[in-house]
């Protein structure tokens, strides 16, 4: 009896002993991550996703670039290096086993592999291969950045559209724009700008100076830039690639858009143009004020003969600055600010303040007969008449009264009222 009972007891044993399930098969995985200089790439993720199963295994790498982990099942994986969001490398295909498997991640000889498959892809060299991707990786760069600087050109037109203008506010956030994009003309454009229209503002003779000299030297360095540019993309390095700077208040006037240019399109050509033209119409405004003429006086020049359709403001401000330069009333500069109203009459005959300033340059040489009357140069009453036919009650309709009347000529005028014939 007791026999029987040990020999029961044995065959459950062994019943229970079968019944137990086959322990699964398990495998070990462990890698050290390195970046493209060879040093460690630590707080990582290196994501284990199994094909098979569709498990997943998220690891980080420790402050060696070092990663382990237990537990997992064998398939074929594909493995993924990431950092702060970016994928940095890859594996696919992975194949693990019931064993230790070591999978490292170099970033130089996976770059270095990756230009080599793409070079036999594309018939190129690696040199060609590492060259275009230098290139996209500024453009990556500057795309990452262009956001912030618009972000500063607005809070800067902002700024300077307030009532009223808070002219300290835009040039500080220009200013950070300048630091983000040094090589953009148009962040140097808008600053230049803004101490220049701030500088009227100023009562202290010092910081109006000083608020001048910097207008001076950040639009001459907008200009510097835009010369510097291609011809071929009108714009430099990345930005001519993809993004683009907002131009906010620094848009030049649109007009006719002037043959094409360094094989560009017309019309981008024209917007080329027009901005050049607004870059030297503010620099000259600058240069002026600084006590440079000259230079004022070839920048109108320069922005006339780029934009002709807006060639008349541009001869105005070339008139205005020969007037105001024009201490030791030299004969010969009198006959160029005369030729510089003329030009901006002929492309806006109803610019009153243009034929004004014609008048006042043209008594400028005027002489004097042997019984003291004024003898006017040919034109000069004509030019008077014509400002008090536009404004009769303009800023200047008094003085013009008064010198018509020192030259003994008749007002005449029939601005507003319909002429009429005595019988």
């Amino acid at each position: 009896m007791k026999r029987n009972v040990f020999y029961v007891l044995m065959i459950s044993i062994l019943s229970m002993v079968f019944a137990l399930p086959a322990l699964s098969q398990t495998a070990t995985v462990k890698g050290t991550c390195k970046d493209d200089k060879g040093n460690p790439v630590p707080d990582a993720q290196v994501t284990w996703h199994n094909n098979d199963n569709g498990r997943t295994f998220n690891l980080k790498t420790n402050k060696k670039g070092e990663y382990f982990s237990l537990g997992l099942d064998p398939g074929t994986y594909t493995v993924t290096l990431s950092k702060d969001g970016k994928e940095l490398d890859k594996a696919t295909n992975y194949k693990v086993g019931a064993d230790e498997m070591t999978l490292d991640f170099d970033l130089k000889k996976s770059q270095e592999q990756a230009v080599q498959e793409t070079a036999k892809q594309k018939g190129l060299t690696p040199e060609q291969v590492k060259q275009m991707q230098e290139q996209q990786a500024k453009v990556e760069n500057y795309n990452k950045s262009i956001g912030a600087v618009n972000e500063k050109l607005k809070a800067a037109t902002a700024a300077e559209q307030a009532t009223p203008p808070n002219y300290d506010v835009a040039i500080a956030s220009l200013n950070e724009a300048a630091q983000m994009a040094p090589n953009e003309d148009l962040v140097w454009f808008r600053l230049g700008g803004a101490y220049l229209d701030s500088a009227k503002t100023q009562t202290d003779p010092a910081e109006k100076t000083k608020r001048y000299t910097e207008a001076y030297n950040d639009l001459q360095k907008a200009i510097d830039l835009k010369k510097s540019k291609t011809p071929e993309t009108g714009a430099s390095g990345a930005a001519a690639a993809n993004g683009q700077l907002a131009q906010g208040n620094a848009q030049g006037a649109q007009g006719n858009a002037p043959p094409a240019q360094g094989g560009k399109p017309a019309v981008q050509s024209a917007m080329d143009n027009q901005r050049m033209a607004a870059y030297y119409d503010n620099f000259a405004a600058a240069a002026a004020r600084v006590g440079k003429s000259d230079e004022a006086v070839s920048a109108y020049q320069h922005a006339a003969e780029l934009d002709p359709a807006h060639g008349g403001q541009y001869y105005y401000n070339l008139g205005a600055v020969l007037t105001n330069s024009n201490a030791t009333n030299d004969v010969k500069i009198r006959k160029q600010a005369i030729e510089a109203f003329d030009k901006a009459i002929a492309a806006d005959p109803n610019r009153a303040d243009a034929y004004f300033w014609k008048a006042q340059n043209l008594v400028g040489m005027a002489t004097t007969d042997p019984s003291g009357k004024i003898i006017a140069p040919e034109g000069t009453t004509d030019a008077y008449q014509k400002y008090l036919e536009l404004q009769p009650s303009g800023p200047h309709a008094e003085e013009t009264k008064q010198m018509l009347a020192a030259l003994n000529a008749t007002v005449e005028t029939t601005y507003g009222k319909k002429s009429t014939k005595k019988k």
